[in-house]
């Protein structure tokens, strides 16, 4: 399971090679989250429409190694957009992929750029 994780790496807007469509704005709810793959990859993506932001993020779980960030609920914490587990309610900030519970698993995260109505997720590779 460990080649799993590894796939997963944070990318950073300085870092990006290539801009993956993902799809229309339309095409993700409002205040949640939906999958998409890239390569080997799932993504979730989410709109966060109170903040007027999007994230995106590994879709897996690293706790128990599930496919399910993107059925997660959205939040904040101390002001840090967040995202919780919908199995086991482990929480990742959503700016910067940090557990927020203390555990010391993070979730890789990845920008989005919203251009013309489209949704673009940066990778690195």
């Amino acid at each position: 399971m460990q080649n799993i994780i590894e796939q997963y790496n944070s990318v950073t807007a300085t870092d990006v090679k290539k801009w993956f469509k993902a799809g229309k704005t339309t095409d993700f709810p409002m205040d949640g989250g939906a999958c998409v793959k890239y390569e080997n990859k799932q993504i979730a993506v989410f709109h966060f429409t109170r903040i007027s932001k999007w994230y995106a993020c590994q879709n897996l779980c690293p706790h128990k190694l599930e496919m399910v960030i993107s059925r997660g609920m959205i939040g904040e914490d101390e002001g840090i957009p967040k995202v919780a587990c919908p199995m086991h309610k482990k929480t990742f900030s959503l700016e910067d992929g940090n557990n927020l519970n203390g555990d010391d698993y993070n979730i890789a995260v990845y920008p989005v750029k919203i251009e013309d109505e489209n949704v673009y997720i940066g990778f690195s590779d």
